[in-house]
């Protein structure tokens, strides 16, 4: 907790929100599979996403998409690490999306500077993986796991049960030594949660802030978009700023998109009416 978030060889004070922009190093993504599938396109990506203003850049080396086949250590680091050692002096911090302790300690050696774990440091191995760096780490609420997760999820107390999950694996870390200004949590808005499910976590949000640690959201281009506005995928855009602002508005701190172009845009012109001013 505390006013400033350290993510490996960078810190970010709390006072403002940031835009991670996710680049996707897989053929089979729900959103953009395929399109930077290869080392060079992933980088151009990448590099497009930081001058359009991304704060952070989140690289996946496997989808996480239900139904998704999995993707074994060595192919999951054959394509993220290429693409780590072509960024890793862009400016911005590097966070891997990724849930094998295997892959978590080759890329934190390779200059990664955070972990974005969708089982939230459940799987063998993981805490010991990251305990003793200084990377960043974002904590997830899912329930199941991918291949099963949207078949028939069910909550007694949705907004409850997450914060008591993020609760526990937030107590398991610190009791490993990690840093609370290491930590971000997300409720994982689309895993495990049905429309309506992702709708409530939505409204309660800011709740889930009453933890003291920051929150890291990810609605862009999601199902929950398209639920509400009827789209597809590519057609998206303006429901997943609309998320991303609501998603800040309830206390955000993080919000993870495709488009950050646009979701930079909105950012300032959200910050400018809270502010009354214009931060130039």
């Amino acid at each position: 907790m505390g006013d400033t978030f350290l993510c490996g060889r960078f810190e970010f004070d709390l006072e403002r929100p940031l835009v991670m922009g996710i680049v996707n190093v897989t053929p089979d993504s729900f959103s953009d599979g395929g399109e930077h599938a290869d080392t060079d396109s992933a980088v151009s990506h990448a590099r497009r996403l930081i001058d359009q203003g991304a704060h952070i850049l989140d690289l996946g080396g496997e989808s996480t998409r239900p139904g998704a086949a999995p993707v074994s250590v060595q192919d999951e680091l054959a394509r993220l690490l290429p693409v780590i050692d072509a960024l890793r002096d862009s400016g911005v911090p590097l966070s891997i999306d990724t849930f094998k302790p295997e892959v978590m300690r080759a890329v934190l050696d390779a200059g990664a500077d955070m972990i974005n774990d969708i089982y939230a440091f459940r799987q063998p191995g993981a805490i010991d993986a990251v305990a003793q760096s200084r990377c960043g780490l974002c904590v997830m609420h899912m329930q199941g796991e991918p291949g099963t997760m949207q078949r028939a999820p069910e909550y007694t107390d949705l907004l409850g049960e997450v914060d008591v999950f993020l609760a526990d694996r937030v107590q398991q870390l610190r009791a490993a030594g990690v840093d609370p200004q290491r930590i971000v949590l997300d409720p994982g808005f689309g895993f495990g949660k049905t429309a309506s499910h992702n709708y409530q976590l939505l409204r309660g949000l800011s709740s889930l802030r009453a933890s003291g640690y920051p929150l890291l959201t990810g609605l862009s281009r999601k199902t929950m978009i398209g639920d509400a506005t009827g789209k597809p995928v590519a057609n998206r855009l303006a429901g997943s700023i609309a998320g991303a602002l609501a998603c800040v508005a309830r206390g955000a701190f993080i919000v993870r998109v495709h488009d950050v172009a646009e979701t930079v845009d909105a950012l300032k012109v959200w910050q400018a009416s809270e502010q009354g001013a214009i931060q130039l």
